[in-house]
């Protein structure tokens, strides 16, 4: 008889899979874009904890690659999912921009390349 314990068994990739063919593409944009938007804005100092995760530069890649999805996937997804993602996009790109010591050139900051430029 031995102590040792049997080894946990693996995550079971083939039930992921199917559960993954099951969502629907737009839900896998939406919930991608909610956890950029999430990422960004601790990034950018907004959540109760302040200024301990903030880091601006991984905040301006998470919100230019915000940007670039939203802007990719416009056709894609319907205007009820797509207003409320691109109003948060703006007001991080203004948060972007406050937070900034030296705010980027209207035009220049995370995102503008695919928005254009955002004005508070």
């Amino acid at each position: 008889m031995s102590d040792a314990t049997p080894p946990e068994p693996g995550p079971d990739f083939d039930a992921m899979t199917r559960d993954i063919a099951e969502v629907p593409a737009v839900e896998v944009i939406v919930t991608v874009a909610v956890n950029l938007m999430s990422a960004a804005a601790v990034k950018l100092g907004l959540t109760e904890e302040g200024d301990a995760h903030k880091d601006l530069d991984e905040a301006r890649k998470l919100v230019h690659a915000l940007a670039g999805l939203l802007d990719a996937s416009t056709t894609e997804i319907s205007s009820f999912h797509a207003a409320p993602l691109r109003d948060g996009l703006k007001s991080l790109q203004l948060a972007f921009r406050e937070a900034s010591l030296v705010p980027d050139e209207p035009g220049q900051g995370p995102g503008e390349k695919y928005t254009g430029p955002v004005y508070g």
